[in-house]
């Protein structure tokens, strides 16, 4: 039997030898590129900016359309012998559109992620639900009414658009429903979980949190034509951000936002013996 028979009987190389050099790797496994660092938010959402700024073009777009459709019929069935711009000011009708907007955004945020992103929608935007939390949030979110005592400091109107919807307790109380479900799920969906993780994967936390504050506060000018109801109510976003930023949870914002609301309905309808007496709830109607 020769030593090539039996591997154990081949000489051992001359201590001075170097080793021959192990066999590389071949084939499939080849070494991969080391992974990238996540941004320092910890924020690295999928889609980007250009998304962002599509949806809110279609928001609006989207706006428009529906009054088109609902004025009409509020014309026909509801409001036989009203203008055409006064139809669109009616609660009912701006709550309607509102909601029939909201829907169809929604479906596209969905649509946006999962068809285009493959990607799991509330997982992508972080919809943690934070059980432990909840009513601490809650809570938060009744603790920032100590912004709406700012008002008696600076100068508020004393009307605004706003307040035709609670000229009327059932107007009123359509409202007051909406301004604690798909009120502010959609704001928080749109700038807690789309754009406030664009922001910050690029510009940094602080810059994402100031950043996504300011248009969620200019976005109710309209509503109360008051800068210093938007300073109040961008005072609240800057909360809601940092709340989404600390907890990497729209959930946890979402929670905040309708303690907030909720709050403010409550004292509201108590303050008014049920919306009946609007003039005693100056202070406490600046819903974001």
């Amino acid at each position: 039997m020769s030593s090539f028979d039996n591997p154990q009987l081949d000489p051992a190389p001359p201590p001075g030898d170097p080793q021959p050099p192990l066999p590389l790797a071949t084939g499939p496994f080849a070494p991969s590129d080391p992974p990238a660092s996540a941004p320092k938010s910890g924020e690295n959402p999928v889609w980007s900016g250009w998304d962002v700024l599509v949806i809110a073009g279609f928001t609006l777009l989207m706006l428009a359309l529906t009054q088109l459709i609902v004025a009409p019929l509020m014309l026909r069935y509801a409001y036989p012998r009203t203008g055409w711009l006064d139809i669109a000011q009616k609660p009912i009708s701006a709550l309607l559109a509102q909601l029939i907007t909201y829907i169809v955004v929604a479906l596209y945020m969905i649509l946006l992620l999962e068809g285009k992103y493959h990607a799991r929608f509330w997982s992508a935007i972080r919809w943690n639900w934070p059980r432990r939390a909840a009513a601490s949030l809650v809570g938060l979110g009744v603790l920032m009414l100590a912004f709406d005592f700012l008002a008696r400091f600076l100068p508020m109107p004393k009307t605004s658009p706003f307040d035709q919807f609670f000229a009327h307790p059932r107007d009123a109380y359509l409202t007051a429903l909406f301004a604690v479900t798909l009120g502010p799920l959609m704001e928080e969906l749109f700038f807690r979980g789309f754009m406030y993780p664009v922001l910050a994967r690029r510009l940094g936390v602080v810059a994402g949190i100031l950043l996504t504050a300011l248009p969620f506060g200019l976005m109710h000018y309209l509503q109360y034509q008051s800068w210093a109801a938007v300073l109040i109510i961008l005072l609240v976003g800057v909360v809601l951000t940092s709340v989404r930023a600390k907890t990497k949870s729209v959930a946890a914002s979402f929670l905040a936002h309708v303690g907030y609301n909720g709050a403010l309905m409550t004292i509201t309808v108590l303050a008014t013996d049920g919306f009946r007496h609007m003039d005693k709830a100056a202070l406490f109607l600046n819903l974001p």
